[in-house]
């Protein structure tokens, strides 16, 4: 049951998968000139600094959710809020995945990196439809929810090309 809430997500998953992949994006997108000469950095640079921004967020969460109960979290809670957040670091995954086959030469570096770009713009996609289906949005909502998700994913898409050509 786990695995499948795990792959399926849940409705409190939308946010943090969406905000995971834009700083998975951001990160790909700014460590992208150097990719090519040290592939392993880039690796490196993502998943620490995924774990950083994570762990972050889940600190800032639970200061807010103790000044909102005017009261200090149990080691519980926070551990509850740690696991709710879980989904910004599943949203570098697939990405890190795509530029580690790229650093183990299974991949050239140039295509592992787009791929790694492809799969967060699908990412932000897929959380579009998820959310256009829970709001019960009309098609053309719909089509507006994943057509803002998708130009916020080629934003980075823009800037990659733009700062390594």
């Amino acid at each position: 049951m786990q695995v499948r809430r795990l792959l399926h997500g849940q409705v409190e998953t939308i946010s943090g998968t969406v905000y995971g992949t834009i700083v998975v994006l951001s990160m790909l997108t700014a460590g992208a000139a150097d990719y090519g000469a040290d592939p392993w950095r880039l690796v490196v640079i993502v998943g620490s600094g995924t774990v950083v921004l994570w762990a972050a967020h889940v600190y800032a969460h639970s200061l807010g959710e103790s000044v909102k109960q005017h009261a200090r979290l149990t080691g519980a809670q926070v551990l509850g809020i740690a696991g709710q957040d879980a989904a910004i670091l599943l949203a570098a995954v697939l990405p890190i995945a795509a530029i580690t086959l790229g650093a183990m030469g299974r991949l050239s570096p140039d295509l592992a990196l787009w791929l790694a770009l492809g799969l967060g713009i699908a990412a932000l996609a897929v959380q579009a439809v998820r959310y256009a289906r829970l709001e019960r949005l009309s098609a053309a909502g719909a089509a507006v929810a994943i057509a803002l998700n998708i130009a916020l994913g080629f934003v980075f898409v823009g800037l990659k090309a733009l700062l390594t050509h």
